[in-house]
């Protein structure tokens, strides 16, 4: 760590302080960010050890005389200073099955229908700017290092967005629970208290999905329906 005194005007945001330090002090100074409006998630960091967007984080909200921490996310490797390496997501989001159109909700024009609250269900989880500070305070993720059991609640809510989707006809339900570790979420909710575009990635997400997998794979008569089903098959 290394501190930096700088003067701070009206307005400013965190980001604003990094770009002038890095104008002014430090001009090796490693940050990522993009849009500066609070769309692109580029600019996730930790300051004073709370998980947040840079550029939408305001100066105003600390002392003037307040010392201000500022690191980069902790559940990923550090490339430098503010700059973590969060490329494992990307391959997360490979291992997906995309989604998959079901021709038979086709009209008799060949259109698609869907109702608009199932429309409504989805859009929310389409609000997502991959920030990945859901994933940063994931416990499962940071503290005990089970990326290779489960995706997190980013790819969570992507699982949730197809799974709910009125049109997708894949079935990906035994995929959530043995490959995406859906068991591992002990719903904490603190992916959702990070989230900076409010997705109820918990309640609306994860919670639903879990249930799904409950249905198939531990109630009673479902079980035996499927045993008997396949039986016949």
């Amino acid at each position: 760590m290394k501190d930096y005194k700088v003067e701070v005007d009206k307005g400013m945001v965190v980001l604003d302080v990094i770009h002038r330090i890095q104008t002014e002090q430090a001009g090796d100074l490693a940050v990522r960010w993009n849009c500066k409006a609070g769309k692109c998630g580029s600019c996730s960091v930790e300051i004073n050890g709370k998980p947040k967007l840079a550029c939408m984080t305001r100066m105003n909200e600390y002392k003037s005389d307040e010392t201000i921490t500022v690191r980069a996310i902790k559940a990923f490797p550090l490339i430098k200073d503010l700059v973590a390496d969060v490329s494992w997501n990307y391959k997360q989001n490979k291992n997906i099955t995309p989604f998959t159109p079901d021709p038979d909700k086709k009209d008799n024009s060949g259109n698609y229908i869907m109702m608009q609250e199932d429309v409504d269900r989805v859009q929310e989880f389409r609000k997502c700017i991959e920030c990945y500070l859901c994933q940063n305070v994931c416990h499962v993720l940071r503290d005990h290092e089970k990326k290779n059991e489960f995706v997190g609640p980013r790819f969570m809510i992507r699982l949730a967005s197809l799974e709910m989707h009125p049109l997708d006809k894949a079935d990906r339900i035994s995929n959530i629970k043995n490959d995406h570790g859906s068991g591992m979420c002990n719903i904490t909710r603190c992916c959702t208290d990070v989230c900076p575009e409010h997705i109820q990635i918990t309640d609306n997400g994860i919670i639903p999905l879990k249930e799904r997998v409950v249905d198939r794979y531990y109630d009673p008569f479902m079980r035996l329906f499927n045993k008997i089903f396949s039986k016949n098959k």
